[in-house]
């Protein structure tokens, strides 16, 4: 999928809604009650496990290594201490995310395989059999377990913000229309495309390319939204779109 690098949000915008973002919660955990920030890391964890997974399959270990390690990982990560930690390295997420894997796999094999599937409390309930599906459609590559772990980041971000699109069609009673619109967030419109596509609707071109040009810039809106859950502060959105399109063309 593709975007615009324009958007229309002012700084000062940015600002009220930031204070409020996954990363930014757990970055501003204080001494007393931490609820909120371990739950937000938490949804962070949820949204983001499967580059993790990815990340370890790609250093040669077993399915059923990976899964323990990534399980046994996020039972350690979601422990109170780790929020410091955050803190302390502060950052954008995914940066903390993968050095605090890198540190586990280095220091707690022998505890990770302690913590078998099943095995205690699991803080993140991960569908085994789907994550190795899944990771059985990879593309083969040769790339390095980092740069594979940064492209499917990339893609599981723009897959959530996808998501809140279409549940935000699905909740206005527009779900015929969005599924006629969303290939052309990935694709331009080629000659007769919306004139083609009025007919079916009942609209006319212009019409057409008006809710089309509405559609990517909404889309836009919530890959930024996502973005911002994952960093430290509002300069760095912009400097993440970057990167995205950058990780995303290799």
């Amino acid at each position: 999928m593709s975007f615009d690098k324009q958007h229309s949000e002012t700084p000062a915008s940015q600002a009220h809604w930031f204070t409020t973002t996954h990363w930014t919660v757990v970055l501003s955990a204080g001494k007393g009650d931490s609820s909120r920030a371990e739950a937000a890391l938490e949804q962070l964890c949820r949204t983001y496990w499967y580059p993790l997974y990815v990340y370890v399959r790609r250093q040669g270990r077993a399915p059923h290594d990976a899964q323990d390690l990534t399980q046994a990982f996020f039972a350690r990560l979601l422990e109170k201490n780790s929020l410091a930690a955050a803190q302390q390295q502060r950052g954008k997420f995914r940066s903390f995310l993968l050095a605090s894997l890198n540190n586990f796999l280095a220091n707690e094999y022998d505890r990770a395989n302690a913590a078998k599937r099943g095995g205690g409390q699991v803080p993140i309930s991960l569908d085994d059999e789907m994550a190795e599906d899944r990771y059985g459609l990879e593309p083969v590559s040769h790339d390095s377990p980092e740069k594979i772990f940064q492209k499917r980041w990339a893609t599981t971000l723009l897959e959530e913000a996808f998501g809140r699109l279409q549940t935000e069609y699905a909740a206005a009673g527009k779900t015929k229309l969005f599924e006629k619109l969303k290939p052309f967030l990935a694709e331009g419109a080629a000659s007769g495309d919306y004139k083609e596509l009025a007919v079916q609707l009942g609209m006319t071109p212009n019409a057409v390319g008006v809710t089309v040009h509405r559609l990517r810039q909404r889309y836009r809106e919530l890959v930024r939204a996502e973005i911002a859950q994952t960093v430290a502060s509002p300069d760095e959105i912009e400097q993440e779109m970057k990167y995205l399109l950058e990780v995303l063309g290799q």
